[in-house]
């Protein structure tokens, strides 16, 4: 059986500290968390592997080095509501919750909402709420969020998820512009939101971010 301990250490020293993660708390949390206890049996040995693990069409969790530079971008602190846009098997939602106030996780499939409530009950991450509903339209009835993190790509940020976080919040996401993935942080300023670009990564497009086809005539 492989050690999952010493995989979990070597991720961090490995694929999150060189790509200049420094904050303890992203830290700590990364250490303390069994990600291989939030991917489906088949996928635990390959838990701790530098690269994105295919939950299901267009889900994923986003490989170590890309959740761990989004977290160091977004600087959750213990004041912070979290909202968690596509939380798969729960994992993102364990690690924030161990920096934020309160995390309200959003997984529009059914199955894995149900899973996801489960193993974060299991893991005693009870300043989680998960909700199960079309990510693109989050959970208003929660918020509004001091910082947002989108946990796959989007080629656009819908407006309903704009409007739940706060004015001075903040929200990081990974852009797709054709085969190129950028992934940048937001704050939200009078109203409006203005981004920032932080690093180049990868990950499927969520549905309900797709940009709209345009027609032409």
């Amino acid at each position: 059986m492989p050690d999952y301990d010493a995989l979990r250490e070597a991720m961090v020293d490995t694929q999150v500290r060189p790509s200049d993660v420094t904050k303890l708390p992203i830290i700590e949390a990364l250490l303390a968390v069994p990600r291989e206890e939030f991917v489906p049996a088949a996928l635990r040995s390959a838990a701790y592997v530098g690269e994105n693990l295919t939950l299901a069409p267009a889900r994923t969790v986003l490989e170590p080095r890309t959740f761990a530079k989004m977290l160091e971008a977004i600087d959750l602190g213990p004041g912070d509501l979290v909202l968690d846009l596509g939380c798969g098997l729960g994992y993102s939602a364990a690690v924030m919750a161990r920096m934020a106030d309160a995390v309200v996780a959003v997984e529009e499939d059914a199955a894995m909402a149900r899973e996801a409530q489960t193993l974060l009950g299991e893991q005693g991450a009870d300043n989680v709420a998960v909700e199960q509903a079309p990510l693109a339209e989050g959970a208003a009835q929660h918020g509004p969020y001091d910082a947002i993190v989108v946990e796959g790509a989007v080629e656009q940020i819908p407006q309903a998820i704009a409007d739940q976080l706060k004015e001075g919040g903040r929200i990081v996401a990974l852009f797709m512009e054709g085969t190129l993935g950028v992934v940048r942080i937001g704050w939200k300023v009078e109203g409006t939101l203005s981004w920032r670009f932080l690093f180049n990564a990868g990950a499927p497009v969520l549905p309900g971010f797709a940009r709209a086809p345009e027609f032409q005539f």
